[in-house]
Parts: structure tokens; C-alpha cells; sequence
């Protein structure tokens, strides 16, 4: 009686995973396992496979030394950026573009921007 509950919801699981087809997505899955392993293991032995794991595992290595704050912001102001652009009825003069130019966030922008090139341009010479 005192997991009558868990199982009434468990049951309610299993009945909706077979509505939206996953059991049968599951059960295809599991009939043609022998042809999913031997697929995975000629695929997973092609170079670019090889590179294509390691690329994964460097990118996600990136990934998780940036601040998610960071990230997070950037977002909202790349949002807000594309909102401002989409108000903009013409396009800036050039003195208008020179004045956001001389903006320290501009300014800031670009020096990441060059540092990260730098970066690319020592990587693609080593």
C-alpha cells in the first residue's frame, strides 16, 4: 500500500511512453541491435569519426572553462543589439558607425575579437 502511489505514476509512465511510440522506438532498437553495434564499430574506426570524437570532447573542454554568467549575458545583449538594429528605419552614416566605434564596450569587443584571430592564426601555424 505505501508504493501504491509510485507504481499508479509509473504505470502512467509506461502508458504514455507507449502512446507517443517510444516503446516501439525502444523495441526496434533493442531487434536490430546487432546491426547498430556492427554500424558504431565500422564507423568508429574511419578517421574522421576518430577526429570528429576528439574535436567533440576539445569543444566540450572549451565549453566548460567559460563563465556561464558570461555567456548568459552576452546572449541578452546580442538579443538587445538585434532588437535595436531591427528599429533602425536606414542604415547609420559612417560618422555614426565611427562614433560606436570609439565606444569602450566597442572598443573591448574588438580587442577580444583580435586576440581571439591571434589565437586562430597560432593554431593554424603549429
Amino acid at each position: 500500500m505505501e508504493h501504491a502511489e509510485a507504481l499508479l505514476v509509473a504505470y502512467d509512465l509506461l502508458e504514455e511512453a507507449h502512446n507517443q511510440g517510444i516503446l516501439d522506438a525502444l523495441h526496434g532498437a533493442i531487434g536490430a541491435r546487432d546491426t547498430i553495434v556492427g554500424l558504431l564499430a565500422k564507423y568508429s574506426a574511419e578517421e574522421v569519426s576518430v577526429n570528429a570524437i576528439r574535436n567533440t570532447l576539445a569543444l566540450a573542454k572549451i565549453l566548460g572553462t567559460l563563465d556561464p554568467e558570461v555567456i548568459s549575458g552576452f546572449s541578452k545583449e546580442m538579443f538587445n543589439a538585434m532588437e535595436a538594429h531591427k528599429k533602425e528605419a536606414k542604415p547609420p552614416t559612417l560618422w555614426q558607425l565611427f562614433k560606436r566605434v570609439l565606444q569602450p564596450d566597442t572598443r573591448r569587443g574588438f580587442s577580444f575579437a583580435t586576440r581571439m584571430l591571434s589565437a586562430l592564426g597560432r593554431a593554424a601555424s603549429q
